[in-house]
């Protein structure tokens, strides 16, 4: 089969067998894949990644144990926990200490003709979603995550920072959560999408000071804290979203003084997100910019990093 592999810092269209599903797993057929920022952070050293990568998809189940998945389109959560340890017994298998990560963790990741996920990760998709926006559970869910670790309060005013792929999700998840939100972003064409689901926008050339109780940090950038500590009132909230390769600077004076709540924020539930996707109320059209091959994926690659370039997908056979 296909499969796009990394190895140092290079990547490359390989050819690797079929894998054998174990017992409880699936042996799934990628319909469609999308290239997220975590991909090209892979690409440029993040974790220190070798193998295949690959972790928001669409997928048709070939084989499984369970008799209801097989010929279904379904998409899954990409991690994988012991079941068994501490952590899992409470319901916390996302930080397993033993867990691997499709795509990312010592699991082959989705970019590649056949792949296995456990039967339990996975989650059958409703006929009415059309596969290139079903393709987006996986950020939808990491965006819906916010709402699962924070209580934001109806009509709240909630700062997002970053227009890219997961801010212009969030920014429209919150809306649909009922926040007044306020996206800060670089690029006139992508506000526009999010000024399409109701969202107001601002170029972010100068931000306002201690002028929001909840900021969400989505910038992809090693400076995108500071800007958030900026924006954030005192005794208020930040959700950070970013993972960048860099370091990350910070005066922690500020977070200290105004008492600040930093959250980390990283996967999230898959029906909340299935349910928004159902409901048609995102701009996702609009936020893909380019569609390729998976035989085409350097070139896929190389589209994402271009500056301004939004959703990328890779197609198993290109429609």
């Amino acid at each position: 089969m296909n499969a796009v592999h990394i190895a140092a810092g290079r990547l490359s269209l390989i050819r690797r067998p079929t894998p054998r599903r174990q017992p409880g797993h699936s042996l799934l057929r990628l319909v469609c894949g999308g290239i997220c920022n975590t991909d090209i952070e892979l690409l440029r050293g993040y974790y220190g990644f070798s193998g295949t990568p690959g972790h928001e998809f669409v997928a048709e189940v070939l084989e499984s144990d369970d008799p209801r998945l097989p010929g279904r389109r379904v998409t899954g959560e990409i991690n994988l926990p012991c079941r068994r340890c501490g952590w899992c017994l409470r319901g916390l298998g996302r930080h397993c200490p033993h867990r691997t990560v499709l795509g990312i963790v010592k699991h082959p990741g989705a970019f590649s003709d056949f792949f296995t996920l456990p039967d339990e990760n996975l989650h059958v998709i409703p006929n009415t979603i059309p596969t290139q926006h079903a393709v987006f559970a996986e950020p939808v869910a990491a965006a819906c995550e916010i709402l699962d670790q924070v209580r934001i309060p109806k009509a709240a005013p909630v700062a997002v920072l970053g227009d890219g792929k997961l801010g212009l999700l969030i920014a429209q998840v919150l809306q649909a959560h009922g926040a007044q939100v306020t996206l800060y972003g670089r690029h006139k064409s992508k506000l526009k999408i999010a000024r399409a689901a109701g969202v107001a926008t601002e170029i972010s050339n100068k931000l306002p000071r201690a002028a929001y109780d909840y900021s969400v940090e989505a910038t992809g950038s090693s400076d995108g804290l500071t800007a958030a500590v900026q924006i954030t009132r005192p005794r208020g909230t930040i959700i950070l979203k970013s993972t960048v390769h860099d370091r990350v600077p910070l005066d922690t004076a500020p977070v200290i003084v105004n008492e600040i709540t930093l959250i980390g924020s990283r996967c999230g539930r898959f029906e909340p997100a299935l349910k928004l996707l159902k409901s048609g109320r995102l701009q996702l059209d609009q936020m893909i910019s380019d569609q390729f091959a998976l035989t085409d994926a350097p070139r896929a690659f190389a589209r994402a990093q271009e500056p301004g370039v939004l959703k990328v997908l890779l197609w198993r056979q290109i429609l």
